[in-house]
């Protein structure tokens, strides 16, 4: 059976947590009772947040440290930082291909890598894929290829984090409303079909973290 996961006086950090669906989830869980610090790029004046790039292992390791030693703890860690590009393989330039690994695959991994080693029994760790990891699209190819990975690495990582006591979710939700294809590294997005909500998203993925669950995959998001 297992054990509902109590937000109350927990600490949570949310990279990319300024964006669309980032500030969304941070609402979710200090509605909860958590302290939420939030980690990105931008440089922002707010006690809560930390301005590191997470691209960086070291980065992402002083990030993890200093909530640990603010706070005292680290329960709760989600990425859901990003970046997209669009276009035909054929004419991605090279540096495209390596920010968006650098920055969904390595940068989540890294963040997970530096979490693992500080949290204790009952804590969670959130990686979001999303829906591109379940079946890749022309015109996406890189930016699928980046997710999938991601997705591969969360299921890895959920078998050893088991060992520590620590649950992984891979979540891997619908085209959200997030305003990411219209801040594209490169080429231009496709006519998409209105997406979720990310407040709906996001409620779905803090009820994961609530009840136990350790996938989520693109139909537990239905309406």
């Amino acid at each position: 059976m297992t054990t509902p996961f109590e937000f109350a006086q927990k600490v949570a950090i949310i990279a990319g947590g300024t964006g669309g669906l980032g500030s969304a989830l941070r609402s979710e869980i200090e509605a909860r009772g958590c302290t939420v610090v939030t980690v990105s790029r931008a440089n922002i004046a707010d006690s809560s947040h930390i301005t590191a790039d997470l691209r960086s292992p070291e980065a992402a390791t002083a990030a993890i440290a200093e909530v640990a030693a603010k706070h005292g703890s680290v329960d709760i860690v989600i990425n859901a930082m990003g970046v997209v590009a669009f276009g035909p393989i054929d004419t991605t330039s090279v540096d495209t291909i390596e920010e968006l690994f650098l920055t969904n695959t390595f940068g989540h991994i890294f963040l997970m890598q530096a979490a693992l080693q500080s949290m204790k029994t009952g804590s969670v760790l959130v990686g979001i894929s999303g829906v591109i990891a379940e079946q890749n699209l022309p015109g996406m190819s890189v930016y699928g290829a980046s997710k999938a990975a991601t997705r591969s690495f969360n299921e890895a990582l959920g078998r050893e984090a088991r060992r520590s006591g620590v649950r992984v979710i891979d979540a891997r939700p619908p085209h959200t409303e997030t305003g990411l294809a219209s801040r594209a590294i490169a080429g231009t997005p496709p006519k998409f079909p209105t997406g979720l909500d990310p407040v709906q998203v996001a409620r779905r993925i803090v009820q994961a973290i609530a009840d136990g669950e350790t996938d989520l995959p693109s139909s537990a998001f239905a309406l």
